[in-house]
């Protein structure tokens, strides 16, 4: 490991750090996040130095650069940066990390007959990792969404989760529908949930999820409806945390035994990822109106979240956030016009949504593949090119769904080229 990168590492989660205070503001929507005065304005000049850096460091990234003929002497803009195809974590080690240096690696998640993707981490790579989710995750489901009582950020940066009027997350009781990280020690989902797990200060037990023989996860029903039920006993809202399947599973065992809750005010859900042959698939109106029947759960509380192990940001998908607004005067808000359901990354990650025959950037509105470029991917690949489909919304997204496409069409990207915009 070179001490470039460790530097550029280190100055990251500083400027993260510093974030928070702009991630807490009223206009979190605001489309020109360039414009913020925070250490990360200059998403470009960023982008361009980690690549540069990537370049020297990671060799097999290196040979993908120079077959583009796409150098760090001849890219000007972060949107001409060479992004790699999920696809090609499953053949290539695309990481800067020498193999003694390498401490924990993540695997993509899907059938067992698949060959996963690999995303190596060491110390470093796991800081800057978890320094990445946990703003994000405050700011998009640590808060509770404003009640009728009037709303406002605490500034004190010891309650920096806590919203006047509305109980955070910290007073949840925290419910996740995985297995643990003893269980799932390559699931970076698992890593995420078991991070969040302790900033929240939750106990392992939190965890209700097992992995079987046959390496599928399933639930202890039994554990999990006693949780749901002490949190009506002590009225604690709950913080559900799961995969879709996982609460398709949870749901299915609801109505095969008539059951449902009515979880306390100021309860959420936080769901991700697809379903992979692991359950019954169904739409997300779906799966969210039974979450509502089932749990009690306003729609405006089930927040959607968007990650991969191949990258270290997430994005979410956040209906509290764009139904409700603390006015200048601290008092809650509601909109009542219809909610759209639109993904945001961080200010440290950006994404465009790119046409899979042209390689450009498609128009606003339309559909394309979903590229991201997470400056937190430092000590392996900044720019990753997936197999999701989604609509162009601004400098955010739509999620659509998986793309039909072969690994190798997926791996043909990669010499496709690309716009500055």
């Amino acid at each position: 490991m070179t001490t470039e990168l460790s530097n550029f590492a280190a100055r990251l989660r500083e400027a993260i750090l510093s974030e928070r205070r702009v991630l807490r503001a009223p206009d979190l929507n605001s489309q020109n996040r360039d414009s913020w005065n925070s250490p990360l304005r200059d998403f470009n000049q960023l982008a361009l130095e980690l690549f540069a850096l990537q370049f020297k460091h990671n060799a097999v990234y290196r040979k993908i650069c120079e077959g583009r003929r796409l150098t760090p002497k001849v890219v000007e803009h972060w949107t001409q940066i060479p992004a790699v195809p999920t696809a090609a974590f499953k053949e290539l080690e695309l990481t800067c990390l020498a193999s003694e240096e390498r401490i924990a690696v993540f695997h993509s998640s899907g059938t067992t007959e698949q060959k996963p993707s690999r995303h190596y981490h060491n110390t470093e790579s796991l800081a800057v990792y978890e320094a990445s989710l946990w703003p994000w995750f405050q700011a998009n489901v640590a808060i509770g969404a404003p009640s009728t009582a009037s709303a406002r950020t605490i500034p004190d940066e010891k309650h920096a989760d806590s919203v006047i009027g509305a109980p955070s997350a910290r007073h949840c009781q925290l419910v996740i529908l995985t297995p643990p990280p003893t269980q799932a020690p390559h699931s970076s989902l698992v890593h995420m949930f078991e991070t969040l797990r302790q900033k929240l200060d939750a106990p392992e037990s939190a965890f209700f999820g097992k992995v079987e023989v046959s390496g599928a996860w399933t639930l202890d029903y039994d554990a999990t409806l006693a949780a749901l039920n002490s949190s009506l006993v002590t009225c604690h809202p709950s913080l559900l945390l799961g995969t879709a399947f996982s609460f398709v599973h949870l749901l299915d065992f609801l109505a095969e035994n008539n059951l449902s809750f009515q979880l306390p005010p100021g309860s959420r859900v936080m769901e991700t990822g697809g379903y992979k042959n692991r359950s019954r698939s169904m739409l997300k109106t779906e799966l969210h109106q039974l979450i509502t029947e089932r749990l009690g759960m306003p729609q405006s509380h089930i927040i959607c979240e968007y990650g991969m192990s191949e990258l270290s940001s997430q994005a979410y998908n956040n209906v509290t956030r764009d139904t409700w607004q603390v006015t200048r005067n601290g008092e809650a808000s509601c909109h009542s016009s219809p909610v759209t359901r639109h993904f945001y990354f961080p200010p440290w990650a950006r994404v465009q949504i790119i046409s899979p025959e042209t390689g450009h950037e498609v128009a606003e509105g339309e559909t394309g593949l979903i590229r991201v470029f997470d400056l937190a991917n430092v000590f392996s690949v900044a720019a990753i090119q997936t197999e999701d489909l989604g609509i162009r919304r601004g400098e955010h997204f739509e999620l659509i769904g998986r793309a039909a496409l072969t690994e190798a069409r997926g791996c043909s990207l990669m010499t496709a080229e690309t716009r500055k915009s």
